[in-house]
């Protein structure tokens, strides 16, 4: 048997998988963020350490883990969790969606170097602008950082007591030479480090190290269980999915929104806004178009007509051709393929005749369209697209995957009923560690069925883009 730990932002999550990639047990403990001041977003690495025992407790109350032989890790990307020589804890986990090192990411991008050595623009949430924040704010506690590891990596320090990173989480930090899949001197020089500083790497399907015998005591797990490399979050979900080689790529709708597409070759392209990153498997890249607000996106304008998603959703018939009405989805800023922190949102072509269910198609509609910039953002680079996994809650929408499937003009595949996100690619890694297997697991999910782009609807679509587009623009100067 193989577990699968997903630290998330509000949750770590657990599963147990037999050698069939049978989902055994699974158990889940919340976390909490806490934002001390604007823009400022931090989590207790202790508590992470608590929400694993809690699942893991779980787990071993529904099923023996005698059986067990590997562990896998996924977690959330970027955050700097800062360790002195005693790896004690020396502050809260600087999170992914903290941007207070704005002005320190802009001044790392200013620097050519970065873009060519990571392959990716430097963003506020990446790690190394967060250590140069913590130098030029916290100088008493930057002179005691003997190490820096990413959240699921401090889990696997405590796990196995050694400090191991893998290539996927480790290209979100902008010290990664993406290509070469190694630290760069050069890079951690630029900002005060040096490799001392970081975990030692290894591939997200190799063995990292080995469960300590008094925690494989304590859940009744036997010697000898190997921790994988593991994952960054979509890295890992990727694999939970089956999307790990050129053509296939996954489109998760949740809070926020992902466009994820694998790649055999590096295929970097920064002055788009995609992040180009390792995957979690060997000789594998990925690249993904993140967009801030997806489903967030029509939660928002259901507060506004008094009705969640699933009642706003279900009031549509088929799909029909975009209309006057125009969303910009950009509630927050903008990541792919704008870069942009300022922009914000808006409706345009409002009108008499625009009602509840108007508003509503121009909200599925918008985000549809974001993500079609996040598509030619990555066929920009040489990145196409043969099939797509619709995953996260908006998947739960026809009529939105209808329009996605029209506006890429590819087929949207959606999954039964299931979670195959980071654990479960999490727990496939486990699998790979323990014994030597390789990507040929990671399949493709039981899929309930295929939504097909409409093709009566394609050029329509097409122009409803263009006009988006032309929004877009016109936003953007007011913006600036």
């Amino acid at each position: 048997m193989y577990i699968g730990l997903d630290l998330g932002t509000s949750g770590l999550k657990g599963i147990l998988m037999d050698d069939t990639q049978s989902v055994l047990a699974e158990a889940s403990a919340a976390l909490a963020v806490s934002r001390p001041a604007e823009g400022w977003s931090e989590q207790s690495a202790a508590d992470w350490i608590a929400a694993a025992e809690t699942v893991l407790d779980a787990l071993a109350r529904q099923v023996s883990l005698a059986g067990v032989s590997a562990i896998g890790l996924s977690g959330q990307m970027h955050g700097a969790t800062l360790l002195d020589s005693a790896d004690e804890v020396l502050r809260p986990c600087i999170l992914w969606n903290d941007t207070r090192s704005h002005a320190e990411a802009a001044e790392l991008d200013d620097d050519p170097m970065f873009r060519r050595i990571s392959g990716n623009i430097v963003f506020p949430g990446f790690t190394a602008p967060k250590l140069n924040w913590v130098r030029q704010h916290e100088r008493a506690l930057w002179d005691r950082v003997a190490k820096v590891l990413l959240p699921k990596d401090y889990l696997r320090l405590w796990l196995t007591g050694e400090h191991v990173a893998e290539m996927s989480d480790a290209a979100g930090t902008s010290w990664l030479d993406t290509g070469a899949r190694d630290w760069s001197d050069d890079l951690l020089m630029a900002t005060g480090l040096t490799r001392q500083h970081m975990p030692r790497l290894v591939e997200g399907s190799a063995v990292s190290g080995q469960l300590r015998p008094a925690l494989a005591a304590r859940w009744g797990l036997p010697s000898g269980v190997v921790i994988a490399g593991g994952g960054g979050d979509n890295a890992a979900s990727g694999v939970g999915v089956g999307v790990v080689k050129a053509g296939d790529a996954f489109v998760s709708l949740g809070t926020s929104g992902v466009l994820f597409a694998a790649n055999d070759g590096y295929q970097p392209a920064p002055e788009t806004a995609v992040h180009t990153f390792c995957h979690a498997l060997p000789g594998t890249w990925h690249q993904m178009g993140v967009i801030l607000a997806a489903s967030d996106a029509l939660n928002w304008y259901g507060r506004f007509v008094d009705r969640d998603a699933a009642a706003m959703t279900g009031e549509l018939a088929g799909v029909q051709a975009p209309g006057k009405t125009l969303f910009l989805p950009y509630l927050g800023g903008e990541r792919t393929p704008l870069n942009d922190v300022a922009i914000r949102g808006a409706f345009f072509g409002l009108e008499h005749a625009t009602d509840r269910a108007a508003g509503t198609r121009a909200v599925l509609e918008g985000v549809t369209f974001a993500i079609r910039d996040c598509r030619d953002a990555l066929a920009a680079t040489g990145t196409r697209l043969e099939r797509l996994i619709a995953v996260g809650g908006g998947s739960r929408s026809d009529y939105w995957l209808t329009a996605i499937a029209t506006a890429l003009n590819v087929p949207v595949m959606l999954p039964k009923a299931g979670d195959f996100g980071g654990a479960f690619g999490a727990a496939r890694l486990a699998m790979m560690a323990a014994t030597g297997a390789g990507a040929e697991i990671a399949t493709l999910p039981p899929i309930a069925r295929v939504i097909e782009p409409d093709n009566a609807l394609l050029d329509a679509f097409d122009a409803g883009h263009a006009r988006y587009r032309a929004a877009q623009s016109a936003l953007r100067s007011l913006s600036s």
